[in-house]
């Protein structure tokens, strides 16, 4: 019996995350100086980041390489991989969002005080 419980202990999941003026940290990788960040609206970050999901679910995309090109988070250099995480290791919103997923589901936007996210789960 206790094997099949600590599966559902542990999940593995890649993310895009679009930061936007609503962000904890207003600066990434990709924006070290939060130019861009501080002047995106959560609107237009929902917007971008439903047009990238459109793309990855259709199949003219890979989630990894919209993250690799898109994603605020660092994760985005490992294509979004966050690798395996428990419970109460990620924000409320993103892990109870990970946890309802079945593994190759992808998330609808997920808001958390990083910006908004799409998750995919991948184990």
């Amino acid at each position: 019996m206790s094997s099949s419980s600590s599966s559902r202990d542990k999940v593995r999941a890649s993310h895009i995350l679009i930061k936007h003026e609503g962000s904890r940290r207003k600066a990434s990788w990709k924006d070290p100086e939060g130019r861009v960040i501080s002047n995106t609206t959560r609107e237009s970050a929902v917007s971008q980041l439903k047009a990238l999901r459109d793309d990855i679910v259709s199949g003219k995309a890979k989630f990894e390489d919209v993250a690799a090109r898109y994603s605020d988070c660092s994760s985005a250099k490992r294509g979004g991989d966050l690798g395996s995480f428990g419970r109460g290791q990620m924000q409320k919103p993103f892990e109870e969002a990970t946890f309802a997923l079945k593994t190759g589901e992808i998330s609808d936007i997920i808001d958390t005080d990083s910006g908004v996210h799409i998750i995919l789960r991948t184990g």
